[in-house]
């Protein structure tokens, strides 16, 4: 399966990157912390020697022993795997779960650094999520230009027109999702091209597109807007780099095109999934943006920061986002977070691991329905854009999947292949 290769392959070779990060910044910890920064950094690489060889010899998952907030739930969710009754008893790395092992090992390299001080708050995925958006450069240019001219006369384009740039812009999200270094173990995957160009070819290749329900929602929102009541939308992100830009003008254009009056957005509180977006990447690009010498990506920039400034966008983040549950665990194990949600009238997630923690990660007939699928996780309207990067997909038409499988055994894992899937919730 996917998942073995990826449990045998992709795993360690992105733990021998992390490894090798670390290498390469012993002269910076030792410039910044002296001899105690270099002994930090050795702990942690022997960690994650460790790690990695627990990884290839299938030993069994261990305890976290660390004290971080979250170290409870994480060693109560083990003794829950050890516990299931067609388990194998004791959870090893290939004896498994996917989800809950892949996560694991991302929850273990936060482990190696955050017992380490003085080198705990280092991010060993940074790197890569900047050497991303500045490879991107062009496609984020191209963007950043189409939205500001887009936004000179936004305010005179009637419905029909609204709509069709609405649709643009989701499809530039989704495929935006094809920039993901988890996916290709770290190796360069910035969008090079202007995103924009290649829309309509690309459409055949959207499985599911429930752009027109997301659209009738927004204007349903729209039209029962009170005075008290504000339409929100939710964006649970995914990847930072060219991805992360792409979800920014999208939420820039609903709060413009006054489908919404305000965006929230939610990240992971620790490094994860090599490229996804902490506080600090979201923070970072936007700087990144308004300080570049190109008019229209600095202003995208300016414009965004006084986003935040005003209220408007809220970036949050949430222990639970970074646990090895699956959605439908979530109003139980973060209630607060559940509540959150439900306050909003669309939910956005991005990216192939919210889809995965959306339908249980298990392998779905084809045909089972979305809102099946989804267990009972129905705190709002939600919709998934996700190219396809795993073996879970639901909500296709009879005879869909099978008929692509018969001339494209890889169709699921490749990612050339996407979903804008709805679900309007209960």
């Amino acid at each position: 399966s996917f998942a073995y290769f990826t449990i045998k392959d992709r795993l360690p070779q992105i733990l021998t990157k992390v490894i090798d990060t670390l290498h390469r910044h012993k002269n910076e910890f030792f410039e910044e912390h002296g001899e105690k920064g270099v002994e930090a950094e050795k702990r942690a690489i022997s960690f994650l020697s460790k790690l990695r060889n627990e990884l290839q010899t299938d030993k069994p998952v261990t305890p976290l022993e660390d004290e971080l907030p979250d170290a409870a739930l994480w060693n109560q969710y083990l003794d829950y795997q050890r516990n299931l009754p067609n388990g194998n008893g004791e959870p090893s790395w290939f004896q498994s779960p996917w989800l809950y092992v892949e996560c694991y090992m991302y929850r273990r390299i936060h482990a190696a650094l955050a017992q380490n001080p003085p080198i705990d708050n280092f991010d060993v995925f940074k790197e890569g999520k900047a050497q991303n958006f500045f490879e991107s450069q062009e496609a984020i240019i191209a963007l950043c230009t189409y939205f500001q001219e887009l936004l000179k006369n936004i305010k005179d384009l009637d419905e029909k027109q609204l709509q069709e740039e609405l649709f643009k812009l989701l499809q530039v999200s989704l495929w935006g999702n094809k920039c993901d270094l988890s996916f290709s173990a770290g190796e360069d995957s910035s969008q090079k091209s202007s995103p924009l160009q290649s829309l309509e070819n690309m459409v055949p290749y959207i499985l599911v597109n429930d752009m027109e329900k997301v659209w009738s929602l927004l204007v349903n929102a729209k039209k029962n807007r009170t005075e008290i009541s504000n339409v929100r939308v939710d964006m649970i992100l995914d990847n930072a780099g060219f991805e992360l830009v792409s979800d920014l003008v999208l939420a820039d254009f609903l709060l413009s095109s006054k489908l919404a009056d305000e965006v929230y957005f939610h990240g992971k509180s620790i490094p994860w999934y090599v490229s996804d977006t902490t506080k600090h990447d979201f923070n970072w690009t936007i700087r990144q943006l308004g300080s570049a010498n190109h008019m229209w990506m600095s202003r995208c920039g300016v414009n965004w920061e006084g986003n935040l400034k005003k209220g408007v966008w809220v970036f949050r983040d949430h222990m639970f986002w970074t646990l090895p549950h699956d959605f439908s665990n979530m109003s139980e194990v973060a209630p607060d977070l559940y509540a959150e949600l439900q306050k909003s009238n669309l939910l956005l997630f991005k990216g192939d691991l919210n889809y995965r923690k959306l339908t249980g990660d298990r392998k779905w007939e084809y045909n089972v329905p979305f809102h099946q699928a989804l267990n009972k996780f129905h705190p709002a309207p939600l919709c998934s854009l996700r190219t396809l990067k795993c073996d879970t997909q639901v909500g296709l038409k009879p005879g869909q999947g099978e008929q692509i499988q018969a001339s494209e055994p890889e169709w699921m894992v490749s990612g050339k292949y996407g979903v804008i899937q709805f679900d309007a919730g209960l």
